[in-house]
């Protein structure tokens, strides 16, 4: 390419012996300049000093007189062109002969724009130089985004991760960019990355803080994206504080899964921290009751522990050991539940114990209950508990009442009233049940409220109502008698005993009579029912209808009650019913026995007397044969305790 005609060439004014020389013949037919520009710019510094030997009287006509003042006001859109073509990320690469350095897309504007050194001066008239604020957080944000295009290459090169994942990540990670971005900036000053692009920095930067390795490692304890963003701008660039307090945490057993919840939850100081003092705080608590081998489970479920000093540390332990805890139950109850620990403040502690004792509890008490369920520590008084009191009382369930439930079952004030309690209340009254006998009930067998509505209480009272035989009309008398019930398996326990009663001869509705007399019926152990209905009807010689009008005999112990009494009756030669038998304490039951014996002897001494005064002798066998088949039952009905047709005992008498 040749220059125009009417251009000046400088090059002309060189001998042609030094062109020959130095092959200028190529130069000028590769490298045309005209009078205002020079095309091509690859080779711009050797072409001006040149031009500068050989003409340094020749002005330049491109020179600014006057350095401090732009050659041209600069538009807004030309300062955003500028910045993007400065900072851009992917330069287009150069080769020799190539023509332009900046993006191909703007190879018309850019050759029209000013030099970089123009952006930032003013246009004014004044001649001010003023920074344009809103231009330097563009040029920012521009570098920013070129820092984070430099972490995805490496994400995805060196660690292998997916563009999915590595977006997502990057995006989470606003306060490293900016520190990949600062201490590149930094660099710039060390005499080995002074001549060095950004790109080359920040990349020596991503790779010396081994954090594509460590995002990789958290990636695979099972930290999502956000987690692992979170907690490597929380690490302020301290990278290596999160590797050594990790592998702490391995040396006190934490797994795997729970490192990196310990890492996150542990607290902003807990990387500043060196080992030794963590030591301490393990040596502390063991001390205390907690077992060593227990420590990485307790900071796996509490980490918030490891950033507590020693001062707070050690009172939080003497609150709970002033309660009357001793160290194997404070051991168990930071094992249980490690956050009572090391979660609450103080005060919510104190508060929550102080709430406790207004159910006449006492402080030894209400430490016992806390080494029981420490749970209850982590409820909230007003959410919680005061709702759940108010509606208690509301069923008539007294401050007594409502201390019996705390100390059988605590867990009752560790679940959610609304999703709950009222659910399982509601159902009871839907069945037929009284509000004061549901507070009873409660009272009662407290853990009925923490049995699952649908998968517990309710299949058992299908199951009553039709395998069992109980009534629509009995069933709410069958539940507030014996709510425990409930609590039974009917697989193993509930179909097990029904089948054993149909067993003995007893139809499906008399068995429900029976457990609607005596619901607890059904909860007692088919190996402890055979002896004593082998008793009743081998020794005893009872039958059957004597059972199903008393099914509370199967209540009674076989050794200590039934068979011992059921001597003293056959020594006496007497006989009673199941009910007036067993249902009554032993004096009671000696007072019977000594007044049906009384009446037995009057008996007796009468038809004696009866037999005598008879003038027909041989009669007399004919005579007590009549008696006891007739006349004995006119005897027997003015008894307060009508006796029994047992032939054994008719013998006996």
């Amino acid at each position: 390419m040749l220059s125009s005609s009417h251009h000046h060439s400088p090059l002309t004014s060189i001998p042609f012996h030094l062109r020959r020389h130095h092959n200028f013949t190529s130069a000028v037919i590769c490298c045309s300049i005209t009078e205002d520009n020079i095309l091509r710019r690859h080779n711009s510094k050797s072409t001006s000093l040149l031009l500068h030997h050989f003409s340094p009287q020749q002005p330049n006509r491109n020179s600014n007189p006057n350095p401090k003042l732009p050659q041209s006001l600069i538009s807004p859109e030309e300062k955003v062109k500028l910045l993007e073509m400065s900072l851009v990320t992917k330069r287009t690469p150069q080769f020799p002969g190539s023509i332009y350095v900046q993006s191909p897309s703007d190879s018309d504007v850019a050759t029209s724009l000013p030099p970089l050194q123009s952006l930032f001066q003013s246009g004014s008239d004044s001649g001010e130089d003023d920074i344009d604020e809103e231009m330097i957080m563009r040029a920012l944000e521009i570098r920013r985004k070129v820092t984070i295009e430099i972490f995805k290459q490496a994400m995805m090169r060196n660690g292998k991760f997916g563009i999915t994942y590595t977006t997502n990540l990057v995006y989470k990670l606003p306060e490293f960019i900016d520190y990949v971005m600062i201490e590149a900036a930094k660099m710039k000053r060390v005499p080995e990355f002074s001549q060095s692009s950004f790109n080359v920095r920040a990349k020596t930067v991503i790779e010396e803080s081994n954090v594509v390795p460590l995002i990789r490692w958290l990636k695979h304890n099972s930290l999502s994206y956000p987690q692992i963003g979170k907690l490597i701008c929380m690490s302020k660039g301290n990278l290596d504080g999160i590797r050594q307090f990790a592998e702490w945490l391995k040396l006190v057993h934490v797994r795997g899964r729970d490192i990196g919840i310990a890492l996150m939850k542990a607290g902003g100081n807990i990387l500043e921290r060196s080992n030794e003092e963590l030591d301490e705080i393990v040596e502390y608590l063991e001390s205390k009751g907690v077992r060593r081998d227990w420590m990485g489970y307790v900071f796996g479920r509490c980490p918030q522990l490891l950033s507590c000093s020693m001062e707070e540390l050690m009172s939080r332990v003497e609150f709970y050991m002033g309660m009357g805890m001793n160290e194997k139950d404070f051991g168990t109850m930071v094992f249980d539940y490690p956050r009572v620990l090391g979660y609450f403040s103080m005060e919510d502690m104190n508060q929550k114990v102080n709430y406790l004792k207004e159910f006449g509890l006492s402080h030894e008490e209400v430490g016992r209950l806390l080494a029981f369920k420490p749970e209850l520590m982590g409820c909230s008084i007003e959410e919680r508990w005061k709702p759940l009191v108010k509606y208690l009382y509301y069923l008539g369930i007294s401050r007594d009442g409502m201390r019996r439930m705390l100390t059988i079952k605590p867990m009752v004030f560790c679940v959610d009233l609304e999703t709950t309690i009222v659910p399982k209340v509601r159902f009871f009254q839907d069945i037929g049940i009284r509000d004061d006998a549901i507070g009873n009930m409660l009272v009662k067998f407290p853990p009925l409220l923490t049995y699952s509505l649908f998968k517990k209480i309710r299949p058992v009272v299908i199951f009553l109502m039709t395998t069992a035989g109980v009534t629509e009309r009995d069933i709410a008398k069958v539940i507030a008698l014996g709510p425990e019930l409930l609590g039974c398996s009917i697989v193993y326990k509930l179909e097990v005993n029904v089948k054993y009663f149909l067993s003995l001869g007893i139809c499906l509705r008399q068995l429900g009579e029976m457990i609607a007399d005596f619901p607890m019926l059904l909860r007692y152990n088919v190996d402890i029912l055979r002896p004593k209905y082998r008793y009743l009807r081998r020794t005893m010689v009872r039958p059957l209808e004597d059972l199903i009008e008393f099914p509370r005999f199967f209540s009674y112990s076989l050794d200590a009650r039934i068979i011992p009494r059921h001597k003293v009756l056959v020594d006496n030669r007497i006989n009673f019913k199941l009910q007036y038998m067993l249902a009554c304490s032993e004096e009671k039951f000696a007072k019977k026995v000594e007044a049906s014996v009384e009446r037995r002897k009057r008996f007796e001494s009468r038809v004696t007397d009866g037999m005598i005064s008879d003038s027909q002798k041989d009669e007399t066998e004919y005579i007590q044969t009549d008696f006891h088949t007739s006349n004995c039952s006119i005897e027997i009905s003015e008894l307060d305790e009508p006796i029994s047709d047992d032939p054994h005992m008719l013998l006996s008498q």
